[in-house]
């Protein structure tokens, strides 16, 4: 989840768009509208959502999928799957990027077409998602919760994850949440193998308390030593738990257009890290004058 900016879902106050520094706000009511998967690179598909993202990884041993968004969104990306003309059932492996709602409850949807899929989460977040979003130490009530996915493996800093062809690294970039993961892997795109990345969340939310009083126990040190693992990480195909965060819209044109390599983007992915960790410097600043 991200947000500069709260709108109303349900009776609670929650983010009400999708916020990357300089990219254009996603609102929450159409975040979840569906669009049409596409291929990003050799055996890496897109299956998520307008903004609430979710990729597929294809191997001979089965598929991989990562993060399931919304409970609708979880919906799609089983359909997804299967427009691609792969069976849901044959995935695997769930990954997630971080436990907020609008990116795990669709894991609880995406097993029901896929059984036998087990999730792999990180110690923090995993306990989060195992009991369906409460333990929040900021997101508290109904509106939050989704229903629960036990974690099968949990995932410690520089884990790889590893099926078929493909090897995921977790990379534990706390501070959005305190288990928030990046992933990095290889991927040929146009040709030409590339450092994929996909970026967990940098966003500081409004309410999250920093410095002195924080909304949970070493929250400004996790993003402070995020921002230094972000900036050291290779970057090339530039994805995120949002599509807002690398635009996604753009690229998709431009991939359709025949652009074949309109996700690498190391310079974008650059740019991106330098806005984000001045916003959180910002509001360090802020609250600790």
């Amino acid at each position: 989840m991200t947000g500069k900016t709260y709108g109303i879902l349900g009776a609670v106050a929650i983010s009400a768009a999708v916020f990357a520094s300089a990219a254009p706000a996603q609102n929450a009511a159409t975040w979840s509208k569906p669009v049409a998967p596409f291929r990003i690179g050799e055996g890496l598909y897109y299956v998520g959502a307008l903004d609430l993202t979710s990729y597929l990884f294809v191997t001979r041993a089965g598929l991989i999928v990562l993060d399931g968004g919304d409970g609708t969104v979880g919906k799609q990306v089983a359909a997804n799957i299967r427009t691609l003309g792969f069976d849901p059932a044959q995935v695997k492996i769930l990954l997630n990027t971080h436990q907020h709602f609008d990116h795990a409850a669709g894991l609880a949807e995406i097993r029901k077409a896929a059984p036998n899929a087990k999730l792999y989460a990180s110690a923090a977040d995993g306990l989060i998602i195992a009991a369906g979003g409460r333990g929040d130490p900021f997101l508290k009530g109904k509106a939050y919760e989704y229903e629960p996915v036990p974690v099968a493996r949990t995932l410690k800093d520089g884990d790889k994850v590893t099926l078929g062809e493909w090897t995921l690294t977790a990379h534990i970039t706390g501070g959005h949440t305190a288990g928030c993961t990046t992933w990095t892997f290889p991927v040929k795109v146009a040709g030409k193998v590339r450092q994929g990345l996909v970026h967990c969340s940098s966003s500081v939310l409004p309410g999250y308390r920093l410095g002195k009083t924080e909304t949970y126990p070493g929250i400004t040190a996790a993003y402070q030593k995020s921002f230094a693992t972000w900036k050291a990480l290779p970057c090339e195909v530039f994805l995120g738990s949002h599509g807002a965060f690398f635009g996604m819209a753009e690229k998709r044109k431009a991939l359709e257009a025949g652009k074949a390599d309109a996700f690498v983007d190391a310079a974008g992915c650059k740019a991106f890290y330098a806005r984000a960790e001045a916003d959180f410097r910002a509001v360090l600043k802020t609250q600790n004058p």
